[in-house]
């Protein structure tokens, strides 16, 4: 709560920061700010957040957005790390009401991750119930088969 936008700090409902509401938007570029200043002054900042005193067979983290990000695990956890990318088209996410904003769905945090990392998996998700099944047990049989 010391940080100088943690959602205590200020007031805001922690759940409603991580849907995609209005609520959200309001306060997304300052999150981005404050995230964008943190990871200045320490890169490994949120990794080591999440990770912090659980200790657990298979981790799986979503929604990372930064090469520093997966850099951080892949330094970590080694040969360990499986790396997911989930896709849609463009027209998709404009059907699931997805607009759209400059200088936030341009920034980093949205897609710092679209160059300079070689996914292990890219999972399709345009709405085809079935294909996407099927790609995620095949992901799935394949992490199994690590473990």
């Amino acid at each position: 709560p010391a940080d100088p936008f943690s959602p205590q700090e200020h007031g805001l409902d922690f759940q409603r920061l991580l849907d995609a509401s209005t609520y959200k938007e309001t306060f997304r570029q300052d999150m981005i700010r404050w995230g964008e200043e943190k990871r200045r002054a320490d890169p490994g900042f949120f990794c080591r957040t999440v990770v912090a005193g659980v200790a657990q067979p298979v981790w799986v983290v979503s929604d990372t957005r930064r090469l520093s990000d997966v850099e951080w695990f892949r330094d970590v956890y080694g040969d360990a790390v499986q790396t997911v990318r989930v896709v849609a088209a463009e027209e998709t996410r404009k059907r699931r009401n997805w607009v759209f904003v400059a200088g936030v769905d341009d920034a980093e945090s949205e897609c710092g991750l679209d160059q300079g990392v070689t996914f292990d998996w890219v999972i399709t998700n345009d709405g085809d119930e079935l294909a996407l099944d099927e790609q995620l047990e095949t992901l799935l049989r394949s992490l199994r088969g690590r473990l």
